[in-house]
């Protein structure tokens, strides 16, 4: 596991075991715990920094302000 912090925001960003290029990010400076998603690859490689940190950013765009969810 590791740990990214993306404009300001925390995720624990965690490869899966026998899924390659698939990893979890959990938001942990979120509102709700837990929350969070799955990203993944095609060819099953790992994805850089700047690849999921681009992942993150997207997944907080989508993120509603109020509640802290995906409408």
């Amino acid at each position: 596991m590791k740990r990214m912090v993306v404009d300001g925001e925390h995720f624990d960003v965690i490869e899966r075991v026998g899924e390659p290029g698939v990893h979890e990010l959990r938001w942990t400076s979120g509102p709700n715990a837990d929350y969070g998603f799955v990203t993944s690859t095609y060819s099953g490689e790992g994805q850089t920094d700047a690849e999921l940190k681009d992942a993150i950013r997207n997944f907080l765009g989508l993120v509603d302000p109020i509640t802290g969810y995906i409408d």
